[in-house]
């Protein structure tokens, strides 16, 4: 019973002590406000510039105005190298910009307001190469916290697909705010990459319109896992056991169109798989609903495409064999001819933006799902 009373006394006047104002004993020091020493920068292809914010933070306000400088100081590459054993190289000064270096912490507030970090003509690096932009701080009004003062930019390549949309038992109808880049096409090509995990239905729908021009796999005594482009004037090709896709695999898919000679073709990862000659006129394909143009749907939602799309885009020009071969995972939001252009990388609910500009946004019919991915997968 004394040992319990004298370990309570000494409890006590320890706590007394801990409570006894000494918080404010503790050092007031400057520091980046980031939960982590380095920040990541993917470059995508096709991107050129990237706008970054830092800001400076106090752990408790102060009575006066707190000045916080920054700069880039090469030499932390180095120190940057040893702490995440890495080989970076500095970023070259043309592709870096402070618009300004110095920020307040105003008396009473703890947070400074953000400071730009301008990162310009980043499709001109090695995409092969990482590059570090070390940012570090220093005050004539505070102490710095050495161990928070320096925020690691570190820019590398990314690869040309990131994350794709699973659309199973999803699909996308087309917000037509300019319907007319993709109406009375005279030549046309459609394209998109995907990932089937199964072909349990009898129809599984790519992209399209119901009854004029479609494309699907499978049929009534068709193949589930074939290609088979439905048209006004009939379907095409026939079945064929042999041209399945498989399951699981990234498959490129586009079709060719010519009103003029009525060439049609069918290509499976940039070679010929099927062709016919039909007479459809020109096509139009800009018209809204669930009648209408859609991603992963056609007649009833059952007809889903089971699995993941990336990579969705409709021209007004042939596309040859060599440019559909060549260009999968990526293709310039500007070229010539492309009029449509949905890369399904937007970790968005529900919309999917149309890269060309012509705002033909996509829009889900229930939440997105979102698969990271790497493509194309190294070594392809």
């Amino acid at each position: 019973m004394k040992h319990y009373i004298l370990y309570t006394a000494l409890f006590l006047m320890l706590f007394s002590f801990g409570c006894d104002g000494s918080d404010d004993d503790f050092d007031n020091k400057v520091y980046v406000s980031s939960s982590s020493k380095t920040s990541e920068l993917l470059v995508k292809a096709g991107v050129n510039d990237i706008e970054k914010n830092i800001q400076a933070a106090i752990a408790k306000p102060s009575i006066e105005d707190i000045v916080v400088n920054y700069s880039i100081d090469p030499a932390l590459v180095a120190t940057y190298n040893q702490a995440y054993y890495d080989n970076a190289v500095m970023l070259p000064a043309e592709n870096y910009s402070l618009p300004e270096n110095t920020v307040t912490i105003t008396a009473g507030n703890v947070l400074s307001k953000e400071l730009k970090i301008l990162f310009m003509d980043l499709s001109l690096l090695d995409r092969e190469i990482v590059y570090v932009l070390p940012v570090t701080m220093d005050s004539n009004d505070i102490d710095v916290l050495k161990s928070a003062k320096t925020l690691y930019y570190v820019i590398k390549g990314a690869a040309l697909i990131n994350v794709v949309a699973d659309i199973e038992e999803n699909y996308l109808t087309i917000n037509w705010t300019n319907p007319d880049v993709c109406n009375n096409l005279s030549q046309l090509t459609m394209e998109a990459l995907v990932r089937i995990s199964n072909f349990d239905r009898m129809i599984s729908t790519l992209m399209g319109i119901e009854g004029q021009f479609l494309i699907r796999l499978g049929d009534a005594g068709f193949p589930s896992n074939q290609i088979q482009v439905a048209t006004s004037n009939g379907n095409f090709p026939d079945g064929d056991t042999n041209k399945g896709l498989p399951t699981n695999e990234w498959v490129h898919i586009a079709l060719t169109y010519d009103s003029a000679t009525g060439e049609m073709i069918v290509y499976v990862n940039g070679s010929k798989q099927s062709e016919t000659t039909k007479s459809l006129g020109d096509v139009n394909l800009g018209k809204g609903g669930t009648s209408g143009f859609c991603i992963g749907r056609s007649w009833a939602d059952e007809r889903y495409l089971a699995g993941e799309i990336s990579e969705c885009r409709i021209w007004n020009v042939v596309r040859s064999k060599e440019e559909i071969a060549a260009n999968p995972y990526y293709v310039n939001p500007a070229s010539e001819g492309l009029v449509a252009y949905w890369k399904f990388d937007d970790e968005s609910a529900l919309s999917i933006e149309d890269h060309t500009g012509n705002g033909n946004n996509a829009v889900a019919n229930s939440t997105l799902r979102w698969t990271p991915v790497t493509l194309p997968e190294p070594g392809e």
